[in-house]
């Protein structure tokens, strides 16, 4: 069995990875609330050990390590659910205050310790390791640098394992933090050299689904938590569950990296589809592999348009044809030439998966890496830089042990990710053959690539 090990830290980290292991858990027939297994398949206790332990009792916990520098939202999920070990609750004693200074030099590193010691115990009770699973924010102080600081040890105690991070990347359309952009800037440097496979979330990409495809009145996180905890459960469910062609961790990042540096993955989504909508979906093929090429699909709020696909990958969840699967990806990658490089022949990846989600026929989950997520990075950069050069709030994270050449450094490492993949683009016509070519182009208004519909999306828990 290929275990993996899950650490959410911080306050969006831990919200996102309660939603996770509320969608898992019921795949998986193991209640809630009191972790009893209620399950009526077999399959469903096939590859339970994945995501979960067992205990004698004939109870099922979740292997996650609940991370933050103050208790609140411990105490929170301590109280709502017997899923998770008491041990693995770390807290702190006192909020990191969404300075990326205090989580990684001062209250983060309190703690650090006390981390290790909780992971070091899970990895020893695992048969075969398959690597860590990280579900943090990088606009806060906590999710910033605490969990920088913990990606660093776990890449020098566990150099063989692979680090899969799940990051929310903030917003200037929907900050609530004055100094998010520095947080971000600061955290660059550990995602680039350590992490392994990076999917971006965005909260205005998640928002705009709930509002214009969705049509939700947003009243706070939770669906935008679930809208998540869907595509994790996707891109994982391979991991949990038996397919006709299966992708494993290491599979995935095999296919989806080119360059070691070039690992930051767009996530999308399709069905997203209220109840009320989903009795006028077509429920195709077709149509799944439509939706996931739409940009209205992402979680992240990048245009296809303006880069190229260097790899993609889908997952499908249902009963389906592998070989109807799989014209109808090569068939959009053929139709959608200037929209891949032509330097990876065969860079779409499928995999199908028999066990649809929870109220679904039939679902996909897309995974793109893309050359238009330079404009993201660019925005990081920008909003850094504007702060930067007249040294606003930088007080706060000098006075705790910081100097100005650190940013100055993130700096020059996001700018050297962006030429990166930059010149990745550029590369077309250089050598190497097939797959695609020509420049960037060919979409529809809605930033989806030629074929593709209008997005629709997850069968949501709070519309019925």
């Amino acid at each position: 069995m290929r275990e993996i090990v899950t650490l959410q830290i911080g306050g969006a980290g831990n919200a996102i990875g309660d939603a996770f292991w509320h969608v898992i858990s019921h795949e998986h027939g193991v209640d809630y609330s009191s972790g009893r297994f209620a399950g009526t398949s077999p399959l469903q206790l096939e590859r339970m050990n994945v995501f979960f332990n067992a205990t004698v009792s004939k109870r099922f916990y979740a292997r996650s390590i609940v991370i933050d520098t103050e208790a609140s939202t411990i105490q929170r999920l301590h109280s709502s659910s017997q899923l998770y070990r008491p041990e693995n609750f770390v807290a702190g004693s006192e909020s990191a205050g969404n300075n990326f200074a205090r989580g990684y030099h001062t209250d983060g590193a309190e703690i650090l310790q006390q981390v290790l010691d909780n992971t070091r115990r899970e990895v020893e009770a695992v048969d075969s390791l398959q690597g860590f699973q990280l579900l943090h924010s990088i606009g806060g102080g906590t999710g910033s640098g605490l969990t920088s600081l913990i990606m660093e040890a776990l890449v020098e105690q566990y150099p063989d394992n692979l680090l899969c991070n799940y990051v929310t990347i903030p917003s200037p359309n929907m900050s609530q933090v004055v100094v998010e952009p520095y947080n971000a800037l600061l955290s660059t440097p550990a995602l680039v050299n350590n992490s392994h496979l990076t999917f971006c979330l965005d909260n205005e990409a998640l928002f705009q689904i709930c509002n214009r495809n969705l049509k939700i009145k947003m009243s706070g996180y939770e669906h935008i938590n679930h809208i998540v905890a869907l595509t994790m459960s996707g891109i994982t469910t391979c991991l949990r569950f038996p397919g006709q062609l299966n992708a494993g961790l290491r599979k995935i990042y095999v296919n989806m990296v080119p360059f070691p540096r070039l690992h930051f993955l767009i996530p999308g989504f399709a069905p997203l589809v209220t109840c009320t909508q989903q009795q006028f979906s077509k429920g195709t093929v077709a149509e799944l592999v439509q939706q996931i090429f739409s940009s209205n699909n992402l979680l992240c709020a990048i245009d296809l348009r303006q880069g190229k696909l260097l790899t993609a990958a889908g997952i499908f969840r249902g009963r389906m044809s592998p070989r109807e699967v799989d014209q109808l990806m090569t068939g959009m990658r053929n139709k959608n030439l200037n929209n891949f490089v032509d330097w990876i022949p065969n860079n779409i990846k499928t995999a199908i998966c028999d066990i649809p989600p929870r109220g679904l026929k039939m679902s996909a989950t897309f995974i793109g890496n893309t050359t238009a997520i330079q404009t993201l990075f660019q925005r990081l950069l920008d909003g850094s830089s504007v702060m930067l050069r007249r040294k606003a709030h930088l007080h706060w994270y000098t006075g705790e042990g910081m100097e100005e050449q650190e940013f100055i450094d993130a700096q020059q490492e996001l700018q050297a990710i962006i030429d990166d993949y930059r010149s990745s683009a550029e590369m077309d016509g250089e050598g190497g053959g097939g797959g695609g070519g020509g420049t960037a182009g060919g979409g529809d208004e809605d930033g989806s690539m030629d074929g593709s519909g209008a997005a629709a999306g997850p069968q949501c828990p709070y519309c019925t």
